[in-house]
């Protein structure tokens, strides 16, 4: 299929497939003549898309051309709906046409499900901080396609590390990468044997495991310790709406847990498929976390952590907020 539609929040992960896709279709020696990013910004920006999506290519190759930004999944304006009909079934197989948005297609639309008949849709979202068992599966993929070996417990460390950030995961890869392959230059145990824990804890700095530190030392009351971590987490550069968002997750699955728990339920596998935790073995540490601890509690911390969420967003000062905030939800427990 010569059409796709790319889109999702994950910015790396969606250019990385669109380099990949670019290369796989375009002859290096044919670049310059059969390669056209097109913005949305321009006013007839995607009639040039249409328009150049069926003119041949020169030489050898494919064309490939490329609507970056587009907003034709949300809005479509009826002159370029009607080039679409008229164009997308006619896109012959030697051009590559390119549509991507950060922005979820309106299903309703016409244009999306035009889009839907006749493109490769997919999709490129970040994983969720308390999906655990994707992150980690995440990581492996990473090492596996950079020919790195990582031991079980190097793969979780490096998970914690990183959480959902794919362009730091790719960095932190090429830099483990490296030095692993440069300790063969010694020893030939580092190019044959996985990478071992102590590795990832002695080079890559840990942000996302501090920030489920933060939430399990505001469950325990520990006001000064949440401001410490609060406070080495903004010194990391770490974005202060990343660590709100680790807190939602985290007390996320706690309410539920805890929800549950009072209901009477007994299985682990119902808690966790409520809570959407892919491990259910994780639900019994979860359990002996919030030992003590009712659902009122955790909702409060919940409303209180959301209105953080939104004051952020709104452009209240990082710091400040970020610590006033820990002070209201340990003072609950």
């Amino acid at each position: 299929m010569p059409i796709y539609f790319f889109w999702g929040a994950d910015e790396f992960c969606l250019k990385k497939a669109v380099m990949t896709l670019r290369d796989k279709s375009l002859h290096p020696d044919w670049v310059s003549f059969n390669y056209d990013r097109i913005s949305s910004d321009l006013a007839d920006g995607p009639m040039q898309a249409l328009n150049q999506s069926v003119t041949p290519p020169f030489g050898m190759g494919k064309r490939f051309v490329w609507l970056a930004d587009t907003t034709l999944g949300q809005r479509c304006p009826e002159d370029v709906m009607a080039e679409m009909v008229r164009t997308l079934p006619l896109v012959p197989e030697s051009t590559v046409l390119l549509f991507t948005s950060a922005n979820k297609p309106d299903g309703r639309l016409k244009s999306t499900k035009l889009l839907n008949q006749y493109a490769e849709v997919r999709e490129f979202a970040p994983i969720a901080p308390w999906q655990t068992d994707q992150l980690i599966g995440q990581v492996k993929r990473v090492a596996q396609e950079m020919n790195l070996r990582l031991k079980p417990q190097s793969a979780e460390l490096l998970a914690e590390a990183v959480g959902a950030d794919t362009r730091r995961l790719y960095n932190e890869v090429e830099k483990l990468s490296l030095y692993w392959s440069n300790q063969g230059e010694d020893s030939r145990q580092a190019k044959t044997e996985p990478l071992p824990p102590e590795v990832v804890t002695r080079l890559v700095a840990v942000s996302t495991q501090t920030s489920f530190q933060l939430s399990e030392a505001l469950i325990a009351g520990k006001t000064g310790q949440a401001l410490s971590l609060v406070s080495d987490l903004l010194a990391n550069n770490e974005p202060a709406l990343r660590v709100v968002a680790t807190l939602v997750g985290q007390f996320r699955r706690w309410l539920w847990v805890s929800l549950m728990e009072k209901e009477g339920e007994r299985d682990s596998r119902a808690i966790a498929k409520a809570a959407e935790i892919s491990n259910p073995k994780r639900v019994f540490i979860l359990q002996k976390q919030i030992r003590g601890i009712s659902p009122t509690q955790l909702n409060t911390a919940m409303a209180l952590l959301l209105n953080l969420e939104y004051s952020l967003k709104r452009g209240a000062p990082e710091e400040i907020t970020l610590q006033t905030k820990m002070i209201e939800i340990s003072s609950l427990f």
